[in-house]
């Protein structure tokens, strides 16, 4: 890659989590959630957030699009469902950027259908700024402004997933593709 700033280096990333995790176990203590990642961005985020909890929990995994040839459609889809019933069971919904919010509040009306004890959303970005529907994060790892990012899980054409920090672009083309 060329042209690209660090906005979040590893350090500061991992800092934040322990404290997010620190929190997680004070406000589950005595509960064993479901922990739910939202896939695909939010697996290192949700990995390192789980390594972080000395509470008992279930883990489940989730994919939802509203893509379709590169660009958003407006249209949700739930591609990959969670496996367990959820009646009465505490919700822990782990994703990597809130901004519209339309992704979450679709998935979280399909959940409530299903009578869950309650719903959380812990987020590793935010952009509230960018909110189009109404969407509550009760765990927020960082609230950013900056535009296009890549690390920590996000991607451009599904690359640099894997960078261990979280890099804003100006534009794809800053990226050696």
């Amino acid at each position: 890659m060329s042209k690209y700033k660090v906005v979040l280096s590893e350090e500061q990333i991992q800092s934040r989590i322990k404290e997010l995790g620190a929190q997680i176990n004070r406000d589950y203590k005595g509960k064993t959630p479901v922990v739910i990642c939202m896939l695909k961005g939010a697996i290192v985020f949700f990995s390192d957030v789980v390594r972080c909890l000395d509470i008992p929990l279930t883990m489940e995994f989730v994919r939802l699009s509203s893509y379709k040839n590169g660009t958003t459609s407006g249209d949700m889809e739930l591609i990959t469902d969670i496996d367990i019933d959820i009646t009465g069971k505490d919700l822990l919904i782990i994703e990597d950027v809130v901004d519209s919010g339309k992704t979450l509040s679709f998935f979280i009306e399909l959940l409530k259908k299903r009578n869950p004890a309650s719903v959380k959303i812990c987020a590793f970005l935010d952009k509230p700024e960018r909110r189009t529907v109404d969407v509550k994060v009760d765990y927020v790892g960082f609230r950013v402004e900056c535009g296009f990012v890549i690390g920590y899980g996000l991607d451009y054409a599904e690359r640099f997933r894997e960078l261990p920090y979280l890099a804003e672009i100006n534009s794809p083309e800053d990226l050696d593709m």
